[in-house]
């Protein structure tokens, strides 16, 4: 479980994919971390399995390639990174499980007044598990939705987490993270299975 809440951009030291997956080797000043740890890389959550220093290795899985952007990852490409939530911790952010929905092209990243504008398109599946002023993690990045236009999202982004985050690095085309409010798909699916279990019901009455 994190917040959100980047604590430092790693460095891509090494990555090697495959079809049964990729060991991705990251570079980093945080400490306090352990092999079996969590630590969400661009906002997917991966175990550390191997340290060396400063340097931390983690396996990533098939799926977890199909989900994420970590497969376009090359050596010196930096990555948002941040340890597992303590219990007892102040949750700055918001509740991000670190599992990635799915990944979508920025459209927009502009200079906007004293901030910044992100733009990214959302899939028609998955434009009802968002809402105006909710929570959406980018690359991991616990951010504000500002305000909905047809299948874009327009989201606020201060120059403070424009500089401590990859976003910087960012340009219109590449391809983010998005894991969306876990709040939210459990009310949809509730409500779905809700309306099924109604399905059924009449359909048996009117039987």
């Amino acid at each position: 479980m994190f917040t959100g809440l980047i604590e430092d951009l790693g460095r891509v030291i090494d990555i090697s994919v495959s079809s049964k997956g990729a060991k991705l080797v990251v570079e980093t000043k945080l400490s306090d971390i352990k092999i079996g740890d969590s630590v969400s890389v661009n906002g997917a959550c991966l175990t550390v399995t191997e340290i060396r220093g400063n340097k931390y290795s983690f396996d990533v899985s098939p799926e977890t390639l199909k989900r994420t952007n970590l497969g376009l990852l090359r050596r010196g490409d930096y990555v948002n990174l941040e340890r597992a939530l303590k219990i007892g911790d102040r949750l700055g952010g918001h509740i991000v499980q670190g599992h990635v929905d799915f990944t979508s092209k920025i459209k927009a990243l502009k200079f906007f007044g004293k901030h910044y504008e992100l733009v990214i398109e959302i899939p028609n599946d998955w434009i009802s598990y968002i809402v105006e002023k909710g929570s959406i993690a980018i690359d991991g990045i616990s951010l504000t939705v500002n305000y909905m236009q047809n299948n874009s999202v327009y989201i606020n982004i201060i120059p403070h987490t424009y500089e401590k985050t990859n976003l910087r690095f960012r340009r219109n085309g590449d391809l983010v993270n998005v894991e969306t409010d876990i709040i939210g798909k459990y009310v949809i699916n509730y409500i779905s299975a809700y309306r099924k279990k109604e399905d059924i019901l009449e359909g048996f009455l009117k039987w």
